[in-house]
């Protein structure tokens, strides 16, 4: 098995016991997508309590990966997906959270 299957499997096991509803195959998309940063201990999860990286999220992920328009919209889907991953848990996987805030929007097609 693959480094990246590996990912795919501990970041598929994660949404399910999280109940975050994502399609096993979405989740390899986004995986794939994010390259070799999911390697990185510190690149593979999204902190919520740093605003920085949340601005970083919205605008290297929201407006320039999916093409949205900068809103409050996008901050509130932020701070949603914030609290579907649980604001107790430490390990809020980077795939995870961008295909939650690729579905929020519909932009599922990007993984197309």
């Amino acid at each position: 098995m693959s480094k990246l299957d590996e990912k795919i499997e501990q970041y598929t096991k994660a949404a399910k016991d999280l109940g975050l509803g994502l399609d096993d195959a979405f989740i390899a998309k986004v995986t794939k997508g994010l390259g070799p940063s999911i390697h990185n201990k510190d690149a593979e999860t999204v902190s919520c309590s740093d605003s920085s990286e949340l601005e970083t999220v919205k605008k290297n992920f929201l407006i320039k990966k999916l093409g949205l328009e900068d809103s409050d919209a996008l901050d509130t889907a932020i701070k949603k997906v914030c609290e579907a991953m649980g604001t107790s848990n430490r390990n809020k996987y980077r795939a995870l959270f961008y295909a939650l805030l690729a579905k929020e929007f519909g932009k599922e097609s990007v993984y197309a």
